[in-house]
């Protein structure tokens, strides 16, 4: 399976280097390094190149090259607009990918929601993130960047005596300009897995 997650990166990379290397580097963006660009992607130095993706300096094979090879296609010059956020659903064409994003984005995390907040600090800072606009309801929510880009709150429930724990993930409004919609399914739950594996 790896190997076909390689052959996709391989392609769109080579999609990617036959185009307009400074323009990518505004719309992504990112800091040209010779025939690389270097940025930030789920809370990793990132460098891709004609070589491949490079998460902390790892060759990156697998589902999160390619989305993140997939960003590096489709993000435009837009400026990443916060609010007001969106739903999954709310994004085109959801529907066949909305019951994995809410069991592996959003389900995923209810088992660590008592967790969240004694780690939220050293989450946001590691996915390039910030609190939520005050006005967002939860018990906690905060805001993270697996891309630079792409805006994801996590709004989180912790369980009482009438209600399970529970968790939302919003997107920022304008998200869908930057990636194709399977893709940000995609985000989200290597986003969580990300903040399963800080917790861990």
């Amino acid at each position: 399976m790896s190997s076909n997650y390689a052959v996709i990166i391989r392609n769109n990379l080579e999609r990617l280097f036959a185009g307009d290397l400074e323009e990518r580097a505004a719309a992504l963006p990112a800091r040209r390094d010779g025939d690389g660009l270097i940025f930030r992607a789920f809370g990793a130095g990132c460098r891709i190149d004609p070589d491949g993706v490079h998460l902390d300096g790892t060759r990156e094979e697998g589902p999160r090259g390619i989305i993140i090879s997939l960003y590096a296609l489709h993000t435009t010059n837009a400026e990443c607009q916060l609010e007001p956020f969106r739903s999954f659903k709310e994004m085109p064409d959801s529907a066949p990918y909305a019951g994995a994003f809410a069991n592996r984005t959003q389900q995923a995390l209810v088992p660590a929601v008592a967790r969240l907040a004694d780690h939220r600090e050293m989450i946001c800072a590691r996915l390039d993130g910030s609190d939520a606009p005050a006005h967002m309801a939860g018990d906690l929510a905060f805001i993270v960047r697996p891309l630079p880009k792409i805006a994801l709150c996590y709004v989180c429930y912790l369980p009482d005596d009438d209600f399970p724990a529970g968790v939302t993930c919003l997107y920022a409004n304008n998200a869908d300009r930057f990636l194709p919609t399977d893709a940000l399914a995609d985000v989200g739950e290597y986003t969580t897995r990300t903040i399963l594996d800080l917790l861990s």
